[in-house]
């Protein structure tokens, strides 16, 4: 999908989403929403959720699309990078990326973006994963980070 086809799709989805996340402020609602719609709305999304800090671990919240890998090994792949470095990562082919963590071998391409609760404390990440390779861009990025915003309110 061309750049300005896809952000038009992010902006429909953003509206959307604006008008669904009012009618509650927990977090794991607006998480479970989130990954919803996205899931369903944007192509190429064949995994779609958020991996949040739980007593130092990185532990699968909610999600959509196939079992996923339920605690994630310290300091490695790619949403502990996106942890350490404190940034949106964007991986056009996971087996190049060093200790990728393969939760499903049919992933090819990831973007991973940080998720800061009220404080601005990084409290986990939001984790999108395509059978494709080089799904994501710096258009992806954009509207992700917005997204992710509408968690904490």
């Amino acid at each position: 999908m061309d750049n300005s086809k896809k952000a038009g799709r992010y902006e429909r989805v953003i509206t959307q989403l604006e008008g669904l996340l009012t009618k509650t402020n927990d977090i794991n609602s607006r998480m479970a929403t989130i990954s919803a719609v996205l899931h369903h709305k944007m192509e190429g999304f064949f995994w779609t959720g958020f991996y949040f800090l739980n007593e130092g671990e990185l532990t699968v919240r909610l999600y959509q699309g196939p079992v996923a890998c339920q605690i994630l090994k310290k300091d490695t792949g790619v949403c502990w990078a996106g942890i350490n470095q404190k940034k949106t990562i964007i991986v056009a082919n996971v087996h190049d990326f060093p200790d990728h963590i393969a939760c499903d071998s049919r992933s090819q391409s990831e973007i991973v973006i940080p998720v800061k609760d009220k404080q601005g404390e990084i409290v986990g990440v939001m984790d999108i994963d395509s059978k494709e390779l080089a799904t994501f861009d710096e258009t992806d990025q954009k509207y992700l980070e917005k997204i992710v915003e509408m968690i904490y309110v």
